[in-house]
């Protein structure tokens, strides 16, 4: 099946660039925009003949003749209405898909600390519904441009031939229509944003209740929640109708207040027929064009109400339209060793001015598995964080020999793989749980996990669905498939945060076993509290809540270290460690 290539558009920020990213489309929206409306005026002139012929007792045959062309000019005009149309959708369609990736760019570029200050149901409703009112706007903009501008400029020129003096008496109400329109925009706009707003923040209690249903049913909230919902779904339903309102209902009072020039039309163009200035036909047509001009001024009218609706989307989404430049550069990730280098680390979240860990300094090269634990609340978890490289830190984490903060984000996913303390799957297959999306064996790395014998027991295998968040599993099975996705790669670096917490310890041994064996290349992080199998890792850092830290090996801690010794004693009472030794 072909893909659609999306070309990169350079200033996405400027709505104009949109318009000439699709040049060979707008040449064609053109071209079939002005042939289709330019056209429409031969529709009611040739009505207007074949009404003659009729009433003056034209031969069959002529009123045949003038009856075919009637008939071929319509469908002429439908099919360059047709293509017309055909290309503005091609247009909003790719537009809308250009926009879209160009969102869904931004937000996976944007940093840890950014992400964790958006909302994400206003991040939702902005990539999803604002793309769509914005290229809804582009759409009608772009169509209006034909169907009203050109048509009503070719129904007046042909008017004014017919009789200059009743077009221009006729059409004093028709300003009057878009005048009025231009006036109420203000308000429209103004009540338009009040409804984006909401509905981002609806979007957001949505996902926030899916998130947490279990949690909220638990506790007994479920009815609280979904009264606190209804009452915002009034509100967004009382916002939805002020910003449609005055864009819906005003339109029939466009119409007949465009059309209110109709009884001139009736008076003056009668006039004319009886004193056989006009005949019957003529007079048809030019009311005919009439009519028609003046339903079109009535949508013109509501098109600067539909634009300045689109206008408030335009600007929810523009902070997103930025352009990024790929960072795919090649990255030897197949080096036979591996150094890694960590002196005098200190970290603070950017949101804060404590500081998490200070002074952290370790080592380790290829092969080696270093194990991180330490006290509640001593910043374990946040070291790890702090060796992704994804926020600002102090002193130096060095990869054979080039400063972490140096490598692109792109490299550094090439080089560094992470699994946090809870498992995150995707609602689809084991194997797109492991691969992401690539497309590679998993057999071996299932087995490196332990999970050979659980596969054997589903009858579509690594095809088995794991439900949202993997709701089908067990928990040890969530753990298990969330780090097979984090070995399947073999990265340089591999940093577990408790990856163990939902096996039992038997399988925990055998599983670190199996690092130890097929991952020679990487240099393995653990962060875990249990202990069972810290005695087998090269070396272990242990991190106490004054921010200080104790470094070697099991047994020098063992001797040195009476929190790392307590820690262990402590749960070698509580379990059977026999079998890690």
């Amino acid at each position: 099946m072909a893909r659609l290539m999306i070309e990169p558009i350079k200033q996405p920020d400027r709505i104009i660039n949109y318009w000439k990213r699709e040049k060979f489309v707008v040449f064609c929206i053109i071209i079939f925009g002005l042939s289709f409306n330019i056209s429409m005026i031969l529709s009611p002139i040739y009505q207007g003949k074949l009404i003659d012929s009729l009433v003056g007792g034209e031969s069959l045959y002529t009123v045949v003749k003038i009856a075919l062309i009637f008939i071929g000019l319509v469908g002429a005009i439908q099919l360059l209405r047709y293509l017309k149309r055909f290309y503005i959708r091609r247009f909003a369609n790719r537009t809308s898909a250009v926009m879209r990736l160009i969102i869904y760019n931004n937000i996976m570029q944007k940093s840890l600390a950014d992400l964790e200050n958006e909302d994400t149901g206003n991040l939702m409703t902005r990539a999803i519904s604002d793309v769509d009112l914005c290229v809804e706007g582009m759409r009608k903009f772009t169509t209006e441009i034909f169907d009203t501008g050109v048509i009503m400029t070719a129904y007046l020129a042909a008017m004014l031939v017919y009789d200059a003096r009743i077009t221009i008496y006729s059409g004093i109400f028709i300003p009057v229509a878009m005048v009025l329109a231009e006036s109420l925009k203000t308000i429209i706009y103004k009540y338009s944003i009040d409804f984006r707003a909401k509905s981002s923040e609806i979007a957001g209690m949505a996902l926030d209740a899916v998130e947490n249903v279990m949690l909220y049913r638990a506790n007994g909230v479920e009815v609280i929640n979904r009264k606190n919902f209804n009452i915002e779904l009034e509100d967004l339903q009382n916002k939805a109708i002020r910003a449609n309102i005055l864009d819906n209902s005003m339109q029939p009072i466009y119409n007949v207040i465009a059309m209110l020039g109709v009884t001139t039309v009736i008076y003056m163009g009668g006039t004319k027929v009886i004193n056989t200035e006009w005949t019957v036909g003529v007079f048809v047509t030019y009311i005919t064009m009439f009519a028609a001009l003046a339903t079109k001024a009535s949508k013109a009218a509501k098109l600067f109400n539909s634009v300045q609706k689109s206008q408030v989307s335009w600007k929810r989404i523009k902070p997103y339209l930025t352009e990024h430049t790929s960072q795919a550069t090649s990255v030897n990730i197949n080096k036979c060793t591996t150094r890694l280098t960590v002196k005098n680390l200190s970290f603070s979240y950017p949101a804060s001015s404590e500081t998490i860990i200070e002074n952290i300094t370790l080592a380790g090269t290829s092969g080696e598995i270093i194990g991180i634990t330490g006290s509640i609340a001593s910043g374990k978890s946040t070291l790890g964080l702090a060796l992704l490289g994804l926020y600002p830190y102090l002193g130096s984490i060095s990869i054979d020999g080039r400063e972490l903060k140096d490598y692109s984000e792109h490299e550094r996913s090439r080089i560094i793989s992470y699994l946090g303390h809870k498992p995150q799957l995707l609602s689809d297959s084991i194997y797109n749980n492991v691969t992401l999306g690539n497309e590679k064996d998993i057999t071996s790395v299932l087995e490196d996990v332990c999970f050979q014998s659980d596969l054997a027991q589903m009858p579509d295998g690594e095809n088995t669905l794991v439900g949202n968040n993997g709701i089908r599993l067990s928990g040890g099975q969530q753990a298990r498939i969330a780090l097979a996705r984090t070995l399947v790669n073999k990265n340089k670096i591999i940093i577990l945060d408790d990856p163990f917490s939902a096996v039992d310890m038997q399988t925990e041994a055998n599983i670190i076993a199996n690092l130890k064996k097929n991952y020679q290349e990487s240099i393995i992080i653990i962060i875990s509290h249990r202990l069972s199998i810290f005695n087998q890792f090269d070396q272990i850092v242990v991190l106490h809540n004054n921010k200080s830290a104790d470094y070697g090996t099991h047994n020098q801690l063992m001797e040195n270290s009476p929190l790392y010794a307590t820690i262990y004693n402590l749960q070698y009472i509580e379990g059977d460690y026999s079998f890690a030794k």
